[in-house]
């Protein structure tokens, strides 16, 4: 998607609305175009053709480029008068309360000064604007002494937590800073990866972190967030449950948290995620259903931010817990909407292709799948190379049932030319060893219910147990398991998935 079409997306109906107004206010000329364009991009309309025939009746390129620039402008300063007019209008009045004080102070009117202060100093601690609060401070400190009865002592002792906050607040920033970019730096393709834990651990060390119940919403906030990427890039998301959601629980109880209500979704979803990585589905569900009514909050100011991520991962669930149809359901209806983030599109894509195939629906998931047509190197930029193997593993099981057989042995010989020197510098010889027993099934498929193949099977694989075990591998040695056991694809799967309460 385009820039522009990236923002009307994230746009509310109220924001969509607003805008208009904005627009129809702000146009001299009632032959102006740009109400026009906006309501087809909303629309999810993409093609410079239609639009130009839509709004010219013919293809006039240069003047649909002006006016889309023209749009792009005013949408920023749409976004740029209502967030002054919204989250940031607080700051805005914090600031001017600070200033009309200072100017009560030189003309001597100290009283009322200091009434002024302190209501700001009131709102500045309840939303934890430390830098506002470090201003506010500042100034009464500046004019203690022109009212005796004032305890300097206690704003010196605020002035010192608030600078210990603020502080933190900062290190986090940095600390959240330095790993993400220690996660872009992680090369793919020639196998260099990073030690998530050491390095979280020696980032924090150095920037003397520990938690706290005074941290800010904004810090727990980066706090989980580092904690969350840690997890993804190690695969080890159980020793990261339980502290996500104690963390979550100093944070719930803070004040603020609806004035900060993008990170409360946004850290309800990376609890629910970790969960549901976890195997533990219904827990999942239910931070699902605590984020859907934060998403609901403010006019559902932030849902559309949110909305496919959630939905996504709620068939997910809901797909494991053995409720495939409603989870099918789910995606089919999303894949349909326009003005989808690429990277979420691409996992719905992958995740309903995967829905399709444990429900032996192989002629819907061929049909979807044939949505796949850049390369893999596309691929891999927008959603990284772990996906990339997924898809193409998917592909090449898909090919074999559905007894595409040229094409199967094409996309295992491509597959072993691409990602085999990758997966053995990354020492991942379980997607190597399955798809040598994938082959053996293949030019023997007798041999899958054999004691022989069911001892190469053992012998193959490291198995770390249902519940450490990744969802996703789970899933595709589920595929194995069914041959083996001569049952339905799903089935395997769902008994995989029960194992864990045996454990």
């Amino acid at each position: 998607m385009s820039n522009i079409e990236i923002i009307i997306s994230s746009f509310s109906t109220d924001e969509q609305q607003k805008f208009i107004i904005f627009l129809e206010k702000k146009n001299k000329r009632k032959d102006t175009k740009n109400v026009d364009l906006f309501k087809l991009i909303l629309k999810g309309e993409t093609s410079t053709k239609i639009i130009c025939e839509t709004l010219y009746g013919s293809l006039k390129k240069d003047a649909y480029y002006t006016l889309k620039q023209r749009l792009y402008n005013s949408l920023i300063d749409f976004i740029a008068v209502n967030k002054l007019q919204g989250e940031n209008s607080t700051d805005i009045q914090l600031v001017k309360y600070i200033l009309v004080a200072r100017d009560f102070f030189m003309h001597k009117n100290y009283k009322a000064a200091y009434k002024i202060l302190d209501k700001a100093e009131l709102v500045a601690r309840e939303f934890q604007l430390f830098t506002i609060l470090t201003e506010i401070y500042h100034t009464k400190i500046q004019y203690a002494y022109t009212i005796p009865t004032i305890n300097i002592n206690e704003i010196i002792d605020s002035f010192k937590k608030n600078q210990k906050n603020q502080l933190l607040q900062e290190e986090l920033n940095i600390v959240y800073a330095k790993i993400r970019q220690n996660l872009k730096k992680v090369n793919h393709e020639n196998g260099n990866l990073l030690d998530f834990q050491t390095i979280t651990s020696s980032i924090f060390k150095e920037h003397n972190i520990s938690i706290n119940d005074s941290m800010s919403f904004k810090s727990l906030y980066q706090l989980i967030t580092i904690v969350s990427i840690s997890a993804f890039a190690t695969k080890d998301f159980i020793s990261v449950e339980s502290f996500l959601i104690s963390t979550y629980k100093k944070l719930e109880n803070k004040k603020e948290n609806n004035k900060q209500l993008f990170y409360h979704i946004r850290i309800l979803y990376l609890i629910a995620n970790t969960l549901f990585r976890n195997k533990n589905f219904e827990k999942s569900i239910h931070y699902l259903n605590l984020m859907h009514t934060y998403m609901l909050l403010n006019k559902k100011k932030y849902y559309n931010n949110f909305k496919f991520n959630y939905l996504l991962l709620f068939a997910l669930n809901k797909n494991y817990t053995n409720n495939q149809s409603e989870a099918i359901q789910i995606l089919e209806n999303v894949i349909t909407k326009k003005n989808i983030e690429t990277k979420t599109a691409l996992d719905v894509h992958l995740s309903l292709i995967m829905f399709y195939f444990q429900n032996n629906q192989l002629k819907k998931a061929s049909q979807l799948f044939s949505k796949f047509y850049h390369s893999d190197k596309w691929y891999i930029d927008k959603n990284g190379i772990e996906w990339t193997i997924k898809k193409n593993l998917i592909e090449i099981l898909l090919h074999l049932e559905l007894k595409n057989i040229d094409v199967f042995e094409s996309r295992l010989l491509s597959f072993k030319r691409k990602h085999y020197t990758y997966l053995k510098k990354i020492q991942q010889f379980r997607v190597i060893n399955f798809l040598k027993l994938v082959e053996v099934y293949y030019k023997n498929p007798k041999i899958i219910t054999t004691k022989d193949f069911f001892n190469k099977v053992e012998s193959s694989f490291e198995f770390i147990g249902a519940k450490q075990e990744d969802i996703f591998v789970m899933s595709f040695y589920a595929w194995l398991k069914s041959k083996m056991n001569q049952q339905p694809i799903f089935i395997s799967t769902l008994n995989l998935i029960e194992q864990i309460k045996l454990e």
